[in-house]
């Protein structure tokens, strides 16, 4: 049973991994994993062993709030509660950062202007006043948060900046009560209560950008949760009425005017016109859609008026299903997430140690020259104070999903659905895309591709005749016959006393004459020459096309060629593909000839041909046991075995059917273009996640040592508490900036 559980408290990565440890080590629980992101925990267990209950208890025993999630919402809402909680939150921050930032520059400028007035103590003392104000409203979750932690026996980034600011308060507690302590033993009573305003206004800013530029990270699904219209037209006894959707039930007729926006999914009834579909598949070529055409909430009606009767709503949906697979997506964790882990799991009690050890540092160094006792003790618990402030732990735990985040919303708008943090890493490391031929690199359907009349009959005479005798045939090559001349605008005659030939093709009259359509044995069945069109058809085979021959009255009227079309951008995309330095592999169920005159078609070397879906599962194996990362495209149908088998399975769709469980990306979209857009983008992400990591890393490397003051000896430089929370505030905001730099990604 798997179940998401709110988590709400969480500030970093040390937070997150202790949720996630405490949940792994609870009784019955398969897998966790916890998301600082998204707040959440997605949680794997055994409903014989445990329950949701004591698994938000456990979560609250590490010190974090939980709660029993409430029954399934329809993701489109869920999505709306979400960004009306991450706007509570930033406006709530943004207050607390303006409010603490002007006390924190009243506190800095007063004693200024007070300076040698005499007022000195009197002002300590609405200083000590100030600072607590502060910290109790301003700061107060940092120290509740940090009690929390270490009543149990944990610490996180909270507990920092609590110890930092806390003992900076109490330190400038006695000097201000007692001063003449100071004195006494020759260190002056200086405090620090606008430092620790203005920490706290500094770190409560960073905060406010860092919540700010996180509700970024999600603006594709906050825009694609806006798009579903609040009401809907429908008929009711025949009248047209406007309607919540709320109210809308499956089966009510759906009335759209031209421009609108569909309110949800449907079937076509009545009506024609072409449908703006971009924001499913990122294709902003407009769609034509007939009666029987599917149609889906939230695209744009074009300059038609349509009615279409409503199927799935709500949850069902194709948007809310997008809207799930992405959240998923977000909710899970990219390996590289791992190392910031393992890292965030002795982060905060080594800094702590780091305070100390800085501490009796400075103080051993100091006493054993001239300074008194007071004084080197006033030094030390300077730089100890400033090591706690500027580590971040932040910056860390929002290095990898503040950038899967963006990466897997700027997907969805491009059509590109990916199923989690390991598939979208694990892309970025494809060498070879392996494509199954049918309705991948063709379009997976039967089409009249050539017209050959032969003697003095015409192309549209030809058609209407094959097409007339087909229209009572449920054949493939039937099918596509009847719409090629549908589509021409060719008038289609019922045929009389039809006769099907089983293996060969069909025969009847239409319009008085005596018409049969078929293979070459049928032909010769039928007495009809086809030494005259030799030379075509020897043609047609070699470019992989299936000849269908036409007889009237005993005579060849001529030749339909019928194949399965190549994808108009196929033979583009492999090129892409290749310029991306990838290996690309056709693997087909076909005969080895038709294969390869495909391939040969679209540019394509490596030809595997006249597999079963068993067989394409033996070939993926084969690429990958010589040392290839294999990328599986196919239609998520006959191909699942072997895209799950691949590395990394991608799913090539149609727009609306998204529910391809083997595959690990699904592309909305019918073009290969999006297998290099999926690929382009994961090798994009992974370096960002590489470069957050690198400068969460290396600012915690370099600014904790400087902080505790290594560089004094040399340099004579000594970083302040003020100073080193604005330090920490910049590096969260700045990993998450970085992030944010995946928005430009533009496949094209």
């Amino acid at each position: 049973m798997k179940v998401v559980i709110p988590v709400s408290g969480m500030t970093c990565a040390a937070c997150e991994a202790r949720v996630q440890k405490t949940l792994k080590q609870t009784p019955g629980v398969k897998d966790a994993s916890v998301n600082l992101m998204m707040a959440n925990a997605t949680v794997t267990f055994d409903a014989g062993e445990t329950s949701t209950d004591k698994l938000v208890n456990a979560i609250r025993e590490t010190g974090y709030e939980a709660s029993v999630p409430g029954p399934v919402e329809n993701a489109i809402e869920d999505q709306a509660n979400r960004d009306r909680e991450q706007a509570a939150e930033f406006r709530e921050l943004k207050v607390k950062a303006i409010v603490s930032g002007a006390a924190g520059l009243i506190a800095m400028f007063v004693p200024m202007l007070l300076h040698g007035s005499g007022a000195e103590r009197e002002l300590s003392f609405a200083m000590l006043f100030a600072s607590l104000g502060v910290m109790g409203w301003a700061g107060r979750h940092f120290y509740v948060r940090a009690w929390a932690a270490f009543r149990h026996r944990a610490a996180d980034m909270n507990t920092l900046i609590a110890l930092g600011t806390g003992a900076a308060f109490v330190y400038s507690v006695i000097a201000t009560i007692a001063p003449e302590f100071f004195i006494s033993h020759g260190a002056a009573p200086d405090v620090y209560y606008e430092a620790i305003i203005i920490i706290i206004a500094l770190i409560l800013t960073g905060n406010a950008f860092e919540a700010r530029a996180k509700r970024e990270t999600t603006a594709a699904l906050r825009s694609l949760a806006g798009l579903q219209p609040k009401t809907a037209r429908v008929l009711r006894n025949e009248v047209e009425v406007e309607i919540p959707l709320e109210e809308l039930v499956s089966g009510d007729i759906v009335v759209v005017r031209p421009g609108e926006r569909l309110p949800v999914d449907g079937e076509v009834v009545s009506g024609q016109s072409a449908v703006d579909e971009s924001m499913l598949t990122g294709e902003s070529v407009p769609v034509k859609k007939v009666e029987g055409s599917r149609v889906v909430g939230a695209t744009i009606n074009g300059t038609g008026s349509l009615r279409y009767r409503a199927t799935t709503l709500g949850s069902d949906s194709v948007l809310a299903q997008i809207l799930k697979m992405m959240r998923d997506a977000q909710g899970s964790r990219a390996p590289m997430q791992h190392l910031a882990d393992r890292v965030s799991a002795v982060f905060v009690p080594t800094v702590i140690v780091i305070a100390i050890v800085a501490f009796v540092v400075w103080f051993v160094a100091l006493h054993t020259g001239e300074a008194t006792t007071a004084a080197a003790a006033v030094r030390g618990f300077a730089a100890a104070v400033t090591v706690l402030i500027i580590a971040c732990p932040c910056a860390m735990g929002l290095a990898v999903p503040t950038a899967m985040m963006v990466a897997t919303g700027k997907g969805g708008q491009f059509g590109i659905l990916i199923k989690g943090g390991e598939a979208l890493q694990r892309a970025g490391d494809v060498t070879v895309v392996a494509l199954d031929k049918t309705g991948t690199v063709t379009l997976g359907r039967p089409d009249v591709t050539d017209i050959i009349p032969v003697g003095s009959i015409t192309e549209e005479d030809l058609l209407r005749l094959a097409a007339s005798l087909e229209s009572a045939s449920e054949h493939p090559i039937a099918t596509a016959i009847v719409r090629n001349a549908k589509e021409r605008g060719i008038e289609i005659v019922t045929p009389g006393e039809f006769d099907s030939h089983t293996g060969l093709g069909v025969s009847a009259k239409v319009g008085g004459s005596s018409v049969a359509i078929g293979n070459a044995a049928l032909m010769t069945q039928l007495g009809v020459d086809l030494a005259a069109v030799a030379d075509q058809t020897t043609r047609l085979l070699e470019q992989a096309r299936t000849a269908v021959y036409v007889s009237k009255d005993g005579a060849l009227a001529g030749i339909l060629a019928v194949a399965d079309p190549v994808r108009p951008t196929s033979r583009d995309a492999i090129a892409r593909l290749k310029s991306m330095s990838l290996r690309v592999v056709m693997i087909s169920g076909d005969r080895k000839e038709t294969a390869q005159a495909i391939a040969n078609g679209v540019g394509i070397t490596d030809v595997i041909a006249g597999v079963l879906p068993g067989g394409k599962v033996a070939e993926v194996q084969r690429l990958q046991s010589g040392g290839a990362v294999v990328a599986m495209v196919g239609d998520g149908i006959n191909d699942a075995p072997a895209l799950a088998a691949s590395d990394v399975g991608i799913a090539i769709g149609t727009g609306t059917d998204i529910a391809v469980e083997a595959a690990d990306i699904a592309l909305m979209r019918g073009d290969l273009h999006s297998v290099a857009d999926a690929i382009a983008l994961s090798r994009r992400t992974t370096r960002i996640m590489k470069q957050n990591l690198f400068w969460a890393f290396i600012y915690n490397v370099i600014g904790i040592p400087i902080a505790a003051g290594a560089l004094y000896p040399f340099m004579g430089i000594m970083l302040t508490p003020v100073i080193a929370s604005a330090a920490m505030a910049f590096s969260s905001v700045s990993v998450v900036g970085n992030s944010l730099r995946l928005r430009s990604f533009n496949p094209s």
